[in-house]
């Protein structure tokens, strides 16, 4: 009988175990989601701010920030 109840209380300790690992997963999973998300929003904001630059120097406008203001 003792072996039993051991055994039983063994399976509960496992069930439990693999339940907080569930949620583990769960959580981390959500992290990963959200900084995906993130690492994507970041990635569009470079490439927008890599076509602005590449239209600012071929407009010519990188040479007109080296020059000295009118009233210099």
């Amino acid at each position: 009988m003792s072996s039993t109840k051991d055994l039983a209380s063994r399976v509960e300790a496992l069930e439990s175990h693999i339940a907080h690992q569930d949620q583990t997963i769960e959580d981390l999973n959500k992290a990963i989601t959200e900084q995906w998300a993130q690492f994507e929003k970041l990635q569009r904001d470079i490439s927008k701010l890599h076509a602005e630059l590449e239209q600012i120097e071929s407009s010519g406008g990188a040479g007109e920030a080296d020059e000295r203001p009118p009233h210099y």
